[in-house]
């Protein structure tokens, strides 16, 4: 495949998170048995809320509507780390150092598997760099005004059980009380 500025290259992995040697082009449709990573990042404040982001209209996917801090898919060469970095520097600017953290957990989907990683930082929404292209807007909310977002059809229709796994684990790895 000739790389293209404009074009987003993955690892190809196996069942088993492997590098399969291959590499997918974003868009294209994966072969069975071939997966991918994406991360996921969740900022909570000292209160507890988390902070999340509005899509911007203009966006494939979920146009215009609010979603989780930050997520997207691992760049080929990339680990999850270095995914989730860049991820969260390029959609609200904000640097992290994180190779020495672990995802909190990790989310099997059709495609491939998700690291979530869950922070606990103080950040200032107005202090943050949002990219034009992908973010309208950040705010701090509540495991409750979430939901009340998803009852009204403006937050991305995550299972809420997942919304409480990342507010209930959010200081803490593992599923002991």
């Amino acid at each position: 495949m000739a790389e293209d500025k404009n074009i987003e290259l993955w690892d190809v992995l196996d069942d088993r998170r492997q590098q399969t040697g291959r590499l997918h082009r974003r868009g294209d449709r994966l072969g069975i048995g071939e997966y991918h990573l994406t991360v996921h990042a969740c900022i909570f404040n000292e209160k507890g809320e988390m902070l999340i982001q509005k899509r911007q209209p203009f966006k494939a996917g979920w146009s215009g509507m609010w979603d989780i801090t930050v997520g997207g898919s691992a760049l080929a060469g990339e680990d999850s780390r270095t995914a989730v970095m860049r991820e969260l520097k390029e959609e609200l600017g904000l640097s992290l150092d994180l190779t020495a953290t672990r995802p909190h957990l990790s989310v099997q989907f059709p495609e491939g598997f998700d690291d979530v990683y869950l922070i606990n930082l103080d950040v200032d929404p107005a202090a943050l760099s949002l990219q034009y292209e992908e973010v309208e807007a950040v705010r701090y909310a509540s495991e409750d005004e979430i939901f009340a977002m998803m009852d009204a059809g403006t937050f991305i229709p995550y299972q809420r059980h997942l919304i409480s796994l990342y507010f209930d684990m959010r200081h803490r790895y593992g599923a002991l009380l």
